[in-house]
């Protein structure tokens, strides 16, 4: 079967990869000139399988309106006159409840453990290269408010049998050595010791090219206009220069997947929510992380990416804002400089992307009603994480293949109620 994926993040390339492995003729399509050059493009850096939440939580109204007074704030929010930034926030407060929590963060470790599994089958089977480590995220505790609200994640970490230990700050310590410094700042941390790091960019392009070794086609530079349906099939694919015939389309394109389907009724509700990072040429191994550490105050991850630190954040509602101001880059110093200065911040690269963020935290992985046309979308900060396990699982539903794990409940069709 001719399949094309719109988009080339690593959503879309994991998504082409297992399509290619389960012997369909791929073409992937992409406005820019190579893959990951957005949203992939410098993301946190952390392959979060255990530290995998949805935002709306119990408490979180409260806490943003604290948020948003903060100076480093790790949630700001700038209003304006569109009904889909209402309608996602509203959607939002909606799941934070304790039941709706819970809901969705089962989801979302259901599928974060299984992308655990696939990733893994990836490296096997391809052998990439992405400055890959597996020593775990630890998600840092400054209050003992933080500490003790950690418990709601310990209680759903336990429920789905995912490791995790709960550590106090000489145990911070021994984990992340170079928070020796910092650790009068600290009362204790939340170890899931299978978690992961990886430069996200260069894996997607190393997977991009053994795909492409395989046959899978990659066209670059193609501005996609719509998905084009005769009888109610799916039969190929518009772009600036012509016509990609395709039996069935998977629709990877982050934010911007809501406006390709809205043509069919589709209502998806994903919108974009900023974030930023910095990339620190490291100078003083013993002050830089071994692995990813969690800011729980500032909702900052700083990552070890070879002989670099990643230090990526916060939450900008704005819609398809491309702005980076200098107020952003002070909270990412403020976090890093403070517990890892072991980086040259004056030689650090500041960058920003939109997230492709659902209300409930989930993303929307299956069929529409629409033959052919699949979504695989709205991953937000664990696009990373999901990648392969999406990828696998979209596979699956486009072959007619009763995939490994439920996903009856990860489609579109969850939000029709």
């Amino acid at each position: 079967m001719k399949v094309a994926v719109l988009g080339a993040g690593v959503i879309g390339v994991t998504s082409a990869w297992y399509l290619a492995r389960a012997g369909h003729e791929v073409t992937v399509i992409d406005r820019q000139d190579g893959p990951a050059l957005e949203t992939s493009f410098a993301n946190a850096g952390e392959v979060s399988f255990g530290y995998c939440s949805p935002w709306a939580a119990p408490g979180i109204p409260k806490k943003a309106v604290k948020w948003l007074l903060m100076e480093h704030a790790p949630l700001i929010l700038r209003p304006k006159l569109d009904a889909a930034m209402l309608r996602w926030l509203t959607a939002m407060l909606r799941n934070c409840t304790s039941g709706r929590y819970a809901l969705n963060k089962g989801r979302m470790l259901r599928l974060s453990d299984y992308s655990r599994l696939a990733l893994a089958e990836v490296r096997r089977d391809t052998n990439v290269a992405y400055d890959q480590r597996m020593r775990g995220t630890l998600q840092l505790f400054r209050t003992e408010a933080q500490l003790d609200a950690s418990l709601k994640d310990q209680k759903a970490l336990a429920a789905d049998g995912v490791p995790y230990e709960v550590l106090d700050p000489q145990g911070c310590v021994r984990v992340e050595p170079a928070l020796f410094h910092a650790r009068d700042r600290i009362v204790g941390g939340l170890l899931t010791p299978r978690d992961e790091t990886g430069d996200c960019f260069k894996f997607t392009n190393a997977l991009a090219d053994v795909a492409a070794g395989r046959g899978v086609s990659f066209e670059w530079g193609r501005a996609i206009r719509n998905v084009f349906v005769r009888n109610g099939r799916t039969a190929g694919v518009e772009t600036d220069r012509g016509m990609v015939r395709a039996d069935a389309v998977v629709v990877a394109l982050g934010s911007h997947s809501p406006a390709m389907v809205a043509p069919f009724g589709i209502r998806l509700p994903v919108y974009p929510v900023k974030g930023y990072s910095l990339t620190i040429p490291i100078v003083d191994e013993a002050l830089a992380p071994e692995s990813t550490v969690m800011d729980e105050t500032f909702k900052i991850a700083i990552t070890r990416l070879g002989d670099r630190i990643r230090v990526g954040g916060m939450a900008e509602i704005s819609g398809f804002t491309n702005d980076r101001p200098e107020r952003r880059r002070r909270t990412l110093e403020h976090s890093v400089s403070d517990l890892f200065p072991g980086g040259d911040l004056s030689r650090a690269s500041f960058w920003s992307g939109l997230r492709p963020m659902t209300p409930d935290g989930t993303p929307v992985i299956g069929p529409t009603h629409v033959k052919g046309l699949f979504l695989n979308t709205g991953h937000g900060t664990l696009g990373w994480t999901m990648s392969c396990g999406s990828a696998k699982l979209v596979a699956d539903l486009v072959s007619d293949r009763s995939p490994d794990i439920d996903a009856r409940d990860l489609g579109v069709s969850r939000y029709a109620a």
